[in-house]
């Protein structure tokens, strides 16, 4: 297993459009399953993700509280389309478009969490990465835990709210192409 701290080092990866990176969770955000392509675009392997927590890929400039909308939304049995930076072991970091859905087992419950990511388009990358930016930005200033999350959720529905859009129709206001 690598060191807990990893480094951003500025370097951006990419991957082909035609490729999907997989994963599963378990109900606590394990991953149970990553497939070849997070693998190598991860710079992980199988041994250092597989019972780890996802947030192993957590990149410091994704703001916490997308990753709390995430997280309430997959709890109320809902997908999720989001747009997130993550961060390869090796310190690069790669944009995603993913779509996130709970697993459900035979009596309806949640059991896990899979998650399929695409690239993410310089359009969208135009627009995600302003807004993420003053997010993190609101929560640090806010300090750190439950205020840092509150601050930048509380500018997250500002926003949108000036736009008329909840984030489900912001995601795929950004780039029509995707929506498509």
């Amino acid at each position: 297993m690598r060191s807990a701290l990893v480094r951003p080092t500025g370097v951006a990866r990419t991957f082909r459009d035609d490729e999907v990176i997989v994963s599963k969770t378990d109900l606590r955000g394990h991953i149970t399953y990553a497939n070849d392509i997070f693998l190598r675009v991860s710079a992980y392997d199988e041994d250092d993700v597989v019972g780890q927590p996802h947030n192993v890929i957590r990149h410091p400039d994704m703001p916490r509280s997308v990753f709390k909308l995430v997280w309430e939304t997959l709890a109320r049995g809902e997908e999720i389309f989001a747009y997130v930076i993550n961060l390869a072991g090796d310190g690069a970091h790669y944009w995603v478009f993913a779509h996130m859905t709970p697993t459900f087992g035979p009596n309806g419950q949640i059991t896990g969490y899979h998650s399929n990511r695409r690239t993410a388009s310089r359009r969208a990358l135009d627009r995600v990465v302003p807004l993420y930016s003053e997010l993190c930005a609101a929560e640090a200033a806010a300090g750190s835990g439950r205020d840092a999350v509150a601050a930048g959720t509380t500018l997250l529905n500002c926003k949108l709210q000036d736009l008329g859009l909840d984030y489900a129709e912001f995601v795929w206001t950004i780039d029509p192409e995707v929506a498509a």
